[in-house]
């Protein structure tokens, strides 16, 4: 994963134009306006899958297009995004994990749901232990994921539950990102972990193999990976950069799930990272190909919402379920596509 962090008073700006703009991009509604351009604060998890789609964004031009000047801001965690949108250090995140989002608005965030992004999780458990071959066998385990609440804990949970797995029995280890955790686990620190769908095909050269029954966008495709979220403030005063933001990730979501997009997708993932990783390009291109898992629509449903809520609760990190017209706003995303 690509490291990224964020300060008390401003995010670390990954895009290079946006550091010629900073000095113009705090005001009210119609801020960093330049020859009718309107400035907007993009923030999302750093990582190599969110550097190729702000890469992919950018040489594509679809927020150009709609008269906005972007600025992408990169942070390491969830509640950092938190951070940003309600300081206004940003205005909106528009593809993340969202779990955290919940407990922050019963506790009193100005945050709103807007919009689906990326629907299904791209991640498998991996082990190096030749005895460990299904969920089953993670009892007795060590399991390497995040913290507790955090995605990869999360969703480790949710699958062992729903396979007749007692998570009780599993030893959850915090080891950090999906790359640590991966790492981990060839190294024989931790017996299992998920990880990211980049290694599928090449464990044999790591020592490890895949679980059959561990493929997170086949057992667990209610889970809804990553989604876009606003402070209310932002909606009331800049809804429309947020809408003709909206908008030109819809495009570009389309254009993802389109053919014609893989040697695009393959250089965005090559100038995000520095290196040519075209294997690893091809597996989450093909990946986006096969399983149509972007919101193209840009819809949430509420049962994506009920779910996310629902699991939240049973992991204690959220006390009550809240109503989905208290948690989310859906009319910037019809707006949206009224527009396309």
């Amino acid at each position: 994963m690509t490291p990224g962090t964020i300060g008390r008073r401003r995010a670390l700006v990954l895009t290079g134009a946006a550091l010629a703009a900073t000095a113009c991009s705090h005001g009210g509604p119609g801020r960093g306006s330049v020859s009718g351009q309107a400035s907007v604060r993009i923030v999302n998890t750093a990582g190599t899958f969110a550097a190729t789609l702000q890469q992919l964004m950018r040489s594509r031009g679809y927020l150009e297009k709609r008269a906005l000047r972007p600025e992408f801001l990169s942070v390491n965690d969830g509640s950092q995004i938190i951070g940003a949108l309600i300081s206004g250090e940003a205005d909106i995140c528009t593809a993340s994990g969202f779990s955290q989002v919940f407990p922050a608005i019963a506790r009193g965030g100005d945050l709103k749901l807007l919009a689906g992004s990326e629907l299904l999780l791209l991640h498998l458990i991996y082990t190096s232990r030749p005895e460990i071959t299904k969920l089953k066998d993670l009892e007795g385990r060590t399991v390497g994921t995040g913290a507790v609440g955090a995605l990869l804990y999360s969703i480790m949970i949710a699958l062992l539950r729903k396979n007749g797995v007692d998570p009780r029995k599993v030893k959850f280890v915090n080891v950090g990102s999906s790359a640590e955790v991966f790492r981990a686990v060839a190294a024989k620190v931790v017996d299992a972990g998920p990880a990211e769908i980049d290694y599928e095909g090449e464990e044999a050269k790591y020592g490890l193999h895949g679980l059959a029954d561990g493929k997170f966008w086949k057992g667990l495709p209610e889970y809804t990976n990553q989604a876009s979220y606003a402070s209310q403030r932002a909606i009331r005063e800049r809804r429309d950069v947020l809408v003709r933001t909206l908008a030109a990730y819809a495009e570009l979501y389309r254009y993802i799930s389109s053919p014609r997009s893989q040697d695009a997708y393959v250089a965005a993932r090559a100038l995000a990272v520095g290196r040519d990783q075209r294997a690893e390009a091809l597996k989450e291109w093909n990946f986006f190909q096969q399983h149509r898992s972007f919101a193209v629509d840009l819809a949430l449903s509420e049962e994506r919402i009920q779910y996310m809520q629902a699991l939240n609760v049973s992991l204690g990190v959220q006390r009550a379920m809240l109503p989905y017209g208290q948690v989310t706003d859906m009319s910037l995303a019809r707006d949206a596509l009224r527009l396309i």
